[in-house]
């Protein structure tokens, strides 16, 4: 058992109260993952500020790592922006830099990992309650147009950071996950025989890797999730976010819950409504379970 929580912006009056309309979202499925969470946030994006071509990097690690230091010193090193947060670091990167400060930190913090990469996207990652998390980062203040995030309760793997969703297995891309898959050490090997690599032995990592490498392919996500659908079998609720948009679906028989809330100023989605109950306008919102094995998708 674990929580899904998507949040899609359409009104960008409200982009600046993302957080804090996520927040309580996390907050009240907390009890659905107690283990661990991650939240993934975009903002801005590519061709926001054409001055500034850089890209956003998401780090963390399972072991202590004394983030402020890690950041200071990439900052005086490359001249570019490092922010510590809960368990982690966000780097902007101007986009020419983006090998070397990967290199310098493989040489300098070997135990430190990108757990993102993108454009658009920041992503925390933390062990522990998914609620302690959301004030250390003051997640309450962060703005933006887009979220997805996950409380989890580990069952497949693992209470790791790097165990943690949202899984990022492309820049921009993330996947979060309710359920379990039955047969992913197959599909899991069959992917490391082509060459995909892994952070962890999470089923739901799995899920990502074979999504991103449909659409590496040249699958839209709409076909790129029905080969998921198709190669793993399980049980499952999935919402899916990327720089342009939020895709949610469920398994066959849609054993794992989700609501979904939709106005002309959002589109939220959440393992419970309790979860979507605080959200303005909430009253006059259309308000329905996604059917099983359909594809959902809004975009910006």
């Amino acid at each position: 058992m674990c929580g899904v929580v998507g949040l899609l912006i359409r009104d960008p009056a409200l982009e600046s109260r993302l957080g804090a309309l996520l927040s309580p979202m996390i907050e009240a499925l907390s009890d659905r993952g107690p283990d661990s969470s991650g939240i993934a946030v975009y903002s801005g994006g590519a061709g926001s500020d054409p001055d500034h071509d850089t890209v956003r990097i998401s780090l963390g690690s399972d072991v202590a790592v004394p983030w402020p230091a890690v950041c200071s010193g990439l900052s005086e090193r490359f001249a570019m922006v490092a922010r510590p947060v809960p368990s982690g670091a966000v780097l902007e990167v101007p986009t020419p830099l983006a090998d070397e400060v990967q290199a310098h930190l493989g040489r300098h913090w070997p135990s430190v990992r990108t757990v993102a990469t993108g454009r658009s996207v920041a992503v925390v990652k933390d062990t522990g309650r998914p609620e302690h998390s959301v004030r250390a980062m003051a997640l309450t203040e962060w703005s933006g147009y887009l979220a997805v995030a996950h409380t989890r309760m580990a069952t497949e793997s693992a209470v790791t950071l790097l165990h943690s969703h949202p899984f990022v297995p492309a820049p921009d891309l993330c996947v979060v996950h309710n359920g379990s898959f039955s047969n992913y050490a197959s599909v899991r090997r069959s992917l490391m025989a082509r060459g995909v690599r892994f952070d962890s032995d999470n089923d739901s990592e799995v899920a990502a890797r074979l999504l991103a490498e449909r659409l590496e392919s040249g699958d839209d996500l709409d076909e790129a999730t029905r080969w998921i659908m198709k190669e793993l079998d399980g049980f499952f609720t999935l919402v899916i976010t990327s720089a342009t948009g939020m895709s949610v679906v469920r398994d066959a028989f849609a054993c794992k819950p989700a609501v979904v809330a939709e106005t002309e100023h959002y589109v939220a989605v959440a393992s419970e409504y309790r979860a979507l109950a605080h959200l303005p306008g909430i009253g006059a919102a259309r308000v329905f379970e996604p059917q099983p094995e359909e594809v959902y998708t809004w975009n910006r």
